[in-house]
């Protein structure tokens, strides 16, 4: 039974990791955004934005987001259907997410969802899970998708 206790205190360990990510950017507070990643970061977002999977630092990713979303007004990410895997100081994370983009607009079309889902690698780290790869795949995108530009 210890075993089994072990492994599921370490999913809910990495699932919480994960969910400050989340929280952490949605208020924007890129200090604890930073302290979620590992030094070096596999970041692949070629779904939403083209180009090659590439290696960030929590720096170069922060200062992405603080740019990309610094005009809108509030960003909100709800996640889900987590499916992890632990091992001793690794582990995977698939889950699902939504991320909404709200500003007011002259045209009413105040905001803008992105719909797919993440994969996540995590290690721990002097007791602490940080996320060392990250990739999102879009599946699609609502709204307004020229949110800042109306």
């Amino acid at each position: 039974m210890d075993d089994k206790l072990r492994e599921l205190t370490a999913k809910d360990e990495v699932i919480v990791a994960v969910n400050r990510l989340f929280i952490y950017t949605d208020k924007r507070d890129w200090e604890r955004v930073k302290r979620c990643f590992a030094d070096n970061v596999y970041f692949d977002v070629t779904s939403m934005v083209g180009g090659e999977p590439t290696t960030l630092t929590p720096d170069d990713i922060v200062a992405a987001w603080d740019e990309g979303l610094k005009h809108l007004e509030a960003i909100h990410h709800q996640a889900g259907n987590y499916l992890v895997d632990v091992g001793q100081n690794v582990a995977t994370v698939f889950c699902y997410g939504t991320a909404s983009h709200y500003l007011p607009t002259v045209t009413g079309d105040n905001t803008r969802t992105y719909i797919g889902s993440y994969d996540f690698h995590l290690t721990k780290n002097a007791g602490a899970w940080l996320i060392d790869q990250f990739k999102f795949d879009l599946k699609y995108v609502d709204g307004n998708p020229d949110l800042e530009g109306d």
